[in-house]
């Protein structure tokens, strides 16, 4: 998974060459490996030290956004607060401990197999978080009318709550005996009497619990679901904008057009999620179903890259895409790093003109997307 360097264990599962022989192929892997690694997971490394600083900044600023904002605390962005502190843990705690695991030390069984489930509690968060925003989406464009009364903040809360608690489940299933503990037992070439392993992801994570259970069962049927909800509520936009507009309809078009701005911008969230998983768990399926196919190292650093780097690209589609957020990052930057008064000099508080165009921009905060 995404925090671990080499990967190579795995083959010495499934080989059926005798001992002298592969103890040969794998000195000279290792021997080739050492002499072509240096530079290589010195550029992963520092590449997963920006990515750690970015993960953290900008999703504390998405939350820090949320918090200032008025027109950013509904259902929708409090799913967006649970995706970003998933990020943050990323950045806080997954990143450092692969960049420490990298290099290859040896920990107790448990410890290494601990850090492996953290990993995947997060990942499954992030996935159920972006399938609450996309149901909630998908209720906004079809039940306008009633959506407030349906999708209330207590509502949205439980769900959240309940995205953890699944993902908590899906994720520390290893830690109840899917692991390969009797695998390594059987090979006490790999396992030391007191439960030490060289601690990287495939070492401890069974393939058959990442492929079968995490991908086929808890990954790759929520993306499909969400790819079928974004289809539908593109297609219900679509059909609602193409409506002739009488003076009735002005209020339900405006409304539509800043779904569909919404929508894209979170469509966009998820293709990124994917782009960035997806390679990661076909890696995991080669492990899987081709042990013997030659997986290069630098093929493995890319896909731990892009899984580590979806953390911090998620701000980065708000600022561009999303007004609210725009205005929120504007505001922190000069009111709280800069020390300026983001909004400049306004009438004095009793002044009408001054009240009057406090509510305007409030209104068009509400408005913007």
């Amino acid at each position: 998974m995404p925090w671990s360097g080499p990967w190579n264990n795995s083959e010495e599962k499934t080989l059926p060459l005798p001992l002298s022989r592969f103890s040969l192929l794998s000195a000279l892997a290792a021997a080739s490996v050492n002499m072509a690694l240096p530079s290589t997971k010195a550029l992963y490394i520092g590449m997963e030290v920006v990515i750690a600083l970015s993960s953290v900044i900008g999703n504390v600023m998405v939350v820090w956004a949320v918090r200032i904002n008025r027109s950013l605390r509904d259902t929708t962005f409090c799913f967006i607060v649970s995706l970003a502190l998933a990020d943050i843990a990323v950045g806080a705690l997954v990143i450092p401990l692969a960049i420490t695991i990298s290099i290859g030390l040896q920990t107790h069984f448990y410890s290494c197999l601990l850090v492996a489930c953290t990993v995947l509690v997060l990942t499954q968060s992030s996935i159920l978080a972006l399938l609450a925003i996309a149901i909630d989406r998908y209720l906004r464009v079809k039940i306008p009318m009633s959506y407030k009364r349906v999708v209330t903040p207590r509502r949205a809360g439980t769900a959240v709550l309940l995205c953890w608690l699944v993902s908590i489940i899906v994720g520390l299933t290893p830690m109840l005996g899917w692991n390969n503990l009797q695998f390594l037992r059987d090979n006490g070439s790999l396992l030391t009497d007191d439960l030490l392993v060289k601690c990287e992801f495939e070492t401890v994570i069974s393939m058959d619990y990442m492929v079968y259970f995490n991908f086929f069962g808890w990954v790759l049927p929520p993306l499909l679901l969400m790819l079928a909800i974004y289809i539908e509520i593109f297609y219900m936009i679509h059909k609602q904008l193409n409506k002739k507009v009488t003076a009735s309809h002005t209020d339900p078009s405006r409304y539509f057009g800043k779904e569909l701005k919404l929508a894209k911008s979170l469509a966009l969230v998820l293709f990124l999620f994917a782009v960035s998983w997806l390679p990661l768990h076909i890696l995991n399926c080669i492990t899987l179903f081709c042990p013997a196919c030659d997986k290069p190292m630098y093929f493995i650093y890319i896909a731990i890259i892009l899984t580590h780097g979806n953390s911090a690209v998620n701000p980065i589609v708000y600022a561009f895409r999303i007004k609210k957020f725009r205005t929120a990052f504007r505001k922190i930057w000069k009111q709280y790093m800069l020390c300026q008064d983001p909004v400049g000099r306004l009438p004095q508080r009793g002044s009408q003109r001054g009240r009057e165009r406090r509510l305007r921009q409030n209104d068009d905060d509400d408005d913007d997307v």
